[in-house]
């Protein structure tokens, strides 16, 4: 029985987050090389682009952990669009730092300096403005509520050294709204700055978003099913989170102990308080994915599970062994995203990866979302593998060689032991490549979406690997540090790969 789903037929997807686009002074931008990149993936009939949260970082990279679900990261802003526009005036470039050229990773704490020198800019350019613009930022700021929010709290956190927001004085980590209301006056130069690079951000994104649309090419965002306890979310937001006035954890987030950990994983997200946001109709929560789908066309949403159950954990536990199995409200909230979005098939990528039981399946299928598979997780001799192409049943899938989160394809492959090679081997055509290889089986599924990361297009090493779960040193730092132009027979060949089994728009 065929079923209806988001994806409609077999299609192809590059995964490559903005930063590791080429140029920009430091990472990419969301300025021409963004536009350069979609007219490459249209030019090779790749209809999708798949990136991670856009979301800013928090101190070790990772949009996974950021201060805001609905801000956007000041990294992105594009340069050259604010001069051309007479947003900004500045005779030497060169005053904003050295670029960033031809290096393979970035620098966090340049991008931040530059983020700074930007926001003087602004605020410098912003009396010049006409009203016309002035309006235009006014309007949006009175159209996007989390903005006031979010940058006063970034102002704050500025104010007393990037201390998390519960070792704040008292009326600051409280909230007192009318004492915030008179600092707030104190520091309106410093909040300005914030808005405006939101405000700029958002037309830029805007501008790709369209930009897309026109080259037929989908774009997939990523929405992290916790919030991080620092954000401005939680701080503006208390009741909705299982945290106490003073910060602390009532529950917290994680799984359970399975076969990688014998103490389970703690997260130290809060937890939701489910009640109150049916007791608001789910309105944060109902906000959160409009503003994704201003951004994105789909949206995977991490930890899946999390909408049909979560594992609770008493806010002091040291490890995830004592929590227990909470059921969620998700078929009540997707059914009120059904109606906010006037569709009955939600554009959403459901992340069910790891040990799923029957209850997120079901959730998965009453709403025909498409599941993830990925296929670095299939060959470990069981032939019982949910992940082994063989055993990928129906077309509602996104099959991916890896994500974020893995190795590149060259050196999984490096690491994997020698019968475990040999029972591929045995099975499929390996070439001498074992990047195009596990391409090749990925788009012989019978998935609607593949998707390969960038680097495994490349055929890179871990040399270039994005994030190495549970560690927070040198992740999210790759960046291609080689003009599109210099890659265009990777492309020919995903391409030409993807049209040989129907894949590639021509």
């Amino acid at each position: 029985m065929s079923i209806q789903t988001v994806l409609k037929k077999k299609s192809l997807g590059i995964l490559m987050h903005p930063s590791c686009i080429p140029g920009g002074r430091e990472c990419g931008t969301f300025g021409k090389g963004a536009k350069d990149w979609i007219k490459k993936l249209h030019s090779h009939g790749i209809e999708y682009w798949q990136f991670l949260p856009l979301t800013p970082t928090d101190s070790t990279g990772s949009p996974y952990s950021s201060p805001s679900s609905f801000a956007l990261n000041p990294w992105f802003l594009d340069i050259d669009h604010l001069i051309e526009k007479g947003f900004i005036f500045i005779s030497n470039l060169e005053e904003l730092g050295p670029t960033n050229q031809n290096k393979n990773h970035f620098d966090f704490d340049a991008a931040n300096n530059l983020t700074i020198k930007l926001g003087q800019l602004l605020l410098q350019g912003w009396s010049s403005q006409s009203e016309e613009r002035k309006l235009d930022f006014n309007e949006w700021i009175r159209k996007n509520s989390w903005v006031e929010d979010y940058a006063t709290f970034v102002v704050i956190r500025e104010e007393f050294n990037m201390l998390p927001w519960w070792q704040w004085p008292k009326e600051f980590k409280i909230k007192n709204n009318e004492f915030l209301k008179s600092w707030i006056n104190t520091k309106s130069e410093k909040i300005l700055i914030k808005k405006l690079i939101q405000w700029h951000l958002d037309e830029q994104w805007s501008s790709i978003k369209t930009f897309a649309k026109l080259y037929n090419v989908k774009l997939i965002g990523d929405l992290p099913f916790y919030v991080s306890r620092d954000s401005a979310d939680v701080w503006s937001n208390k009741s909705l989170f299982s945290i106490f006035k003073n910060g602390d954890l009532i529950f917290q987030s994680g799984v359970p102990p399975d076969y990688f950990s014998s103490t389970g994983q703690l997260w130290g997200t809060p937890t939701y308080f489910w009640s109150k946001h049916k007791n608001t109709n789910f309105d944060w929560w109902r906000k959160r994915f409009k503003r994704q789908f201003e951004l994105v066309d789909l949206l995977r949403l991490d930890h899946f599970r999390g909408l049909a159950g979560y594992w609770r954990v008493n806010g002091n536990s040291k490890t995830a062994i004592s929590g227990r199995w909470i059921n969620s409200p998700g078929k009540i909230l997707l059914n009120k995203l059904k109606i906010d979005l006037g569709t009955d098939l939600l554009p959403i990528i459901a992340e069910d990866l790891g040990v799923i039981t029957p209850d997120v399946e079901k959730l998965r299928k009453n709403f025909e979302l498409p599941g993830m598979k990925i296929l670095q997780f299939a060959f470990d001799g069981n032939e019982d593998n949910p992940y082994l192409p063989k055993n990928i049943e129906g077309e509602n899938w996104v099959v991916y060689t890896g994500t974020h989160d893995n190795s590149t394809s060259i050196s999984w492959w490096e690491c994997l032991e020698n019968n475990a090679k040999k029972l591929i081997k045995d099975e499929y055509k390996f070439s001498e490549n074992p990047s195009w290889s596990l391409i090749k089986i990925g788009m012989d599924t019978n998935a609607n979406l593949f998707i390969a990361p960038l680097q495994d297009i490349l055929s890179l090493d871990d040399s270039s690997r994005l994030n190495i779960p549970g560690t927070t040193k040198n992740n999210w730092k790759w960046k291609l540090n080689r003009p599109l132009g210099e890659i265009e027979d990777n492309f020919k060949r995903f391409s030409e790969l993807g049209n040989n089994f129907g894949r590639t728009r021509k």
